[in-house]
């Protein structure tokens, strides 16, 4: 691109920690080429853009812009709409008519593949449009990628709340279920090992969409851990299922809800952590036995934020910008590890990320299907970013027994 042109960002799906670092990297990004007249922002992702409901970014402060990067959250408002083959072209004629020159689309695979469709639009009505996917989501799901902005943050959040779960769950033993977002994509729900400090700490079984979950299974899971700890510190995945495929949440429940999209609702009422805590206390006896489920908790947490994934988040915003006007293609930025850590950014083709999804490598997971292995520990580790924080425990010096030797 050479003529001076409008360029459109706008954020889509969940919010995440770090979403609002790639917004400002395309608009700081964009204001260093002289080919770009005005940065608009749609406001709540695609169904703003149909609305005509757009910011004029131009406006921004750049000390504005730095603080809003730093905030959790999708600052310009999100949307779960699904864009089928009319809505797209929707999309693409109010681009055509606010005359933009580039689009770019902070998403996770969904997002991808609206901006596949939207290229394919303006291709067909000969118009020159740059069409950028921007990574993002939480689960960590984008193929082509080794992790994704936002996956490190909710990270952090998860082992840190589980290392906060297993001290509570020291101090006053029984059994503890935890289910972290993952519908069919165990990262998150992964992260948790990372919490652990101590060999006996939790979470002590981990469950993933990964392997097929057996209900009769984690209860002998529950019960050989609570027999040799006392305790049980677990975490699910919401994405949990049958050997059929089935969610676990279906087999239990006399009711289940579904989504706009038709989709189960998997942990958003509670109701999956409460029904596996129902299960150990009816048909293994024991009474202490307590559920959360993390929920919106884990996308937006202010106060646990990767500081990995904040300057990787900034980096995809600003290589989107950098492709769109050096490059000659449209594309998803994708990110690539390099050495024990570090990371280039790439351009995947639109049709080998969008609708697709990633799960976890068999690599990463232990033969029993309920815990992770080192190697994912050593994946994730780096992406946690610096400061984690640790636990510590008294050193067991008891004091002989006088009234009650053994």
């Amino acid at each position: 691109m050479t003529t001076p042109t409008k360029i459109l960002v706008a954020q889509g799906g969940g919010p995440t920690a770090v979403i609002n670092q790639s917004l400002a990297g395309v608009v700081l990004e964009a204001r260093k080429f002289p080919q770009v007249a005005k940065v608009y922002g749609a406001h709540h992702g695609v169904r703003g853009i149909v609305n005509e409901e757009l910011l004029d970014l131009t406006q921004e402060t750049s000390h504005n812009l730095e603080m809003v990067a730093r905030t959790p959250s999708s600052a310009l408002g999100s949307t779960r709409d699904k864009p089928d083959a009319k809505y797209c072209h929707e999309i693409f004629e109010v681009l055509r008519a606010h005359e933009i020159g580039a689009f770019f689309y902070v998403g996770g695979n969904d997002s991808s593949d609206t901006v596949r469709i939207v290229a394919e639009e303006a291709e067909k009505a000969n118009y020159p449009l740059r069409c950028l996917h921007i990574p993002k989501t939480i689960d960590n799901d984008l193929v082509h990628n080794d992790h994704t902005p936002g996956f490190p943050s909710a990270a952090r959040f998860v082992a840190q709340a589980f290392a906060g779960a297993n001290l509570d769950n020291a101090a006053l033993p029984g059994v503890y279920v935890a289910v972290v977002m993952g519908r069919h994509a165990g990262f998150l729900t992964a992260a948790s090992a990372l919490g652990k400090k101590f060999p006996d700490d939790g979470p002590h079984l981990i469950y993933v969409p990964e392997r097929t979950f057996d209900v009769d299974q984690f209860l002998k899971d529950v019960k050989s851990t609570y027999d040799r700890l006392g305790r049980c510190v677990v975490a699910v995945s919401e994405g949990i299922h049958d050997a059929s495929g089935a969610p676990i949440i279906t087999k239990l429940a006399s009711q289940v809800e579904h989504d706009a999209h038709g989709n189960v609702q998997l942990s958003g009422t509670g109701a999956l952590a409460d029904l596996l805590c129902e299960e150990v206390k009816n048909k293994l006896g024991i009474k202490r036995v307590r559920g959360d489920t993390f929920g919106y908790l884990q996308r937006s947490f202010i106060g646990c934020v990767s500081d990995v994934d904040q300057r990787e988040a900034r980096e995809v915003g600003e290589k989107a910008v950098q492709y769109a006007f050096w490059g000659e293609t449209n594309g998803s930025v994708t990110i690539k590890r390099t050495g024990f850590y570090s990371v280039d950014y790439e351009l995947a083709p639109l049709r080998a990320v969008a609708g697709k999804t990633r799960v976890m490598d068999d690599a990463f997971l232990n033969e029993a299907g309920n815990d992770v292995t080192d190697a994912f520990r050593l994946y994730l580790r780096p992406l946690l970013g610096s400061g984690m924080p640790d636990a510590f425990r008294l050193r067991p010096n008891a004091v002989p027994k006088v009234l009650n030797k053994d």
